[in-house]
C-alpha cells in the first residue's frame, strides 16, 4: 500500500465491479469513490486547484470559492484543508446534510442559496452569487468547473486511461453528464484511440443539459439547469434521461447485493441497463463510470419517508425493474447531430 503526506494523493482507480450477475447485462462498473474526497469529483478538483497555482491565480492570501451540489465541494474543501487555503462551497438546498456537514468538518464554509432560478433549478442563482462576491473582493478565486478546461483535462489524463489499459477491447462507454467534464474528457480520449468506442451520456429527466424541458430534480449529482459550457456533443453519440425514480430503484437493487451506491451511480446504470436491454450484447464490452457512493444518501435515497415524501408509497414497487417501469428514455443519434432530450 501506498505511504502518502496529503489526502488528495490517495485515488484507486483500478478497480471494476461486474454487475452482470446483478442486472443480467454485460456491464463492467469503474468506482470512483474510494479515495479520501468519496468521488471521482477529487479528480478535477485537485487539476483545478493545480492549475491555478501554477499560473499564479491561487496565492496563500487567496479565498477559494466554488459552486457545487455537493462532490465538488468536499474535494475542493479536502484540498483545501490540505494546502492550507480558506474555501467557501455555494451549494443549495438539494445538497444532502451529510455533504455539508463533512465540507464545515474539513473547516470550509458553505452558503446555501433557495432561490431557484428560470430553469427550475439553483444554478443560475448559486453562479450569481458567485461572482457577486468575486466583483466585491478580489481575494475571492473562482475555478470555474462549468468553464474550467481542468475539468476534462483531468479525466483524459487518468480516468480514461485506467479504463483503456483494463479494457482493451472497449465498445460503448456510459458517462454521467453533470459539468460533461468526466464525459468530456473521456469521449476526446476514445476520439483518438485505436478502435471505435460508442459514447453514451447519461442525464437526468428534468436536466437542460442536452436541450430537455425543465423539470423538478431533487438528487444532486448529474443534470444541468442550463447547457454545460464545457460540452461539445460532436463527440457524443446518444444521450439517455433516466427518471429519479429508475435511479432509486437501481440504487435499492445494488445494495440488495451488499454494494452501496450513490444517486449519480444510481442513474448511469439505470441509463447503461436500459441501453443495454434493447441491444444486441453478445460479444459486447461495456463500461459505466460510477461517480460515488452511497453513504452520503443514507438520509435521502436510502431513507423510506424522504422516498415516499418526493416520489410516493411505491416508488420501490418490486425488486424487478421492468422494461414498462424504466420507460425507454434513450434515442441514438450520430456523432455531431442536434441535441436529444
Amino acid at each position: 500500500m501506498p505511504v502518502i503526506s496529503a489526502p488528495h494523493d490517495f485515488n484507486e482507480g483500478r478497480l471494476f465491479v461486474d454487475l452482470e450477475s446483478i442486472f443480467g447485462c454485460p456491464l463492467y462498473l469503474k468506482c470512483e469513490g474510494f479515495n479520501f474526497a468519496g468521488s471521482i469529483k477529487l479528480k478535477a478538483a485537485n487539476e483545478m486547484v493545480e492549475s491555478a497555482e501554477r499560473d499564479g491565480i491561487l496565492t496563500p492570501n487567496s479565498i477559494l470559492v466554488e459552486s457545487s451540489s455537493g462532490n465538488l465541494g468536499v474535494a475542493l474543501s479536502m484540498i483545501a484543508a490540505s494546502k492550507d487555503y480558506r474555501f467557501l462551497c455555494v451549494t443549495d438546498a438539494r445538497c444532502n446534510l451529510s455533504t455539508r456537514l463533512l465540507m464545515e468538518a474539513l473547516g470550509s464554509k458553505v452558503h446555501v442559496v433557495a432561490d431557484l432560478d428560470a430553469n427550475g433549478g439553483f444554478l443560475n442563482t448559486r453562479i450569481n452569487y458567485v461572482r457577486a462576491l468575486c466583483a466585491s473582493d478580489n481575494r475571492y478565486v473562482w475555478l470555474s468547473q462549468y468553464t474550467n478546461a481542468g475539468n476534462w483535462r483531468a479525466h483524459y489524463r487518468t480516468t480514461a486511461p485506467e479504463i483503456a489499459s483494463h479494457f482493451p477491447r472497449l465498445d460503448v462507454l456510459f458517462v454521467g453528464a453533470g459539468t460533461t467534464g468526466t464525459l468530456m474528457g473521456c469521449a476526446r480520449y476514445f476520439r483518438r484511440w485505436h478502435r471505435p468506442v460508442r459514447i453514451v451520456a447519461v442525464d437526468s429527466v428534468g436536466s437542460v443539459a442536452f436541450g430537455g424541458t425543465p423539470g423538478r430534480r431533487m438528487i444532486p449529482g448529474l443534470g444541468m439547469s442550463m447547457r454545460p459550457p464545457l460540452l461539445d456533443e460532436s463527440y457524443v453519440d446518444e444521450v439517455i434521461q433516466v427518471e429519479e425514480a429508475d435511479t432509486i430503484r437501481t440504487c435499492h437493487h445494488m445494495a440488495r447485493r451488499g454494494f452501496l451506491f450513490g444517486g449519480s451511480t444510481g442513474t448511469v446504470v439505470s441509463g447503461a441497463t436500459d441501453w443495454l436491454a434493447r441491444h444486441d450484447t453478445r460479444g459486447i464490452t461495456a463500461v459505466a463510470i460510477a461517480p460515488d457512493l452511497g453513504e452520503r444518501y443514507l438520509d435521502t435515497i436510502y431513507q423510506t419517508n424522504w422516498l415516499q415524501d418526493l416520489y410516493g408509497d411505491h416508488v420501490l414497487g418490486s425488486e424487478q425493474m421492468s422494461a414498462a417501469s424504466r420507460g425507454g428514455k434513450s434515442a441514438p443519434r450520430t456523432p455531431g447531430s442536434g441535441p436529444r432530450s
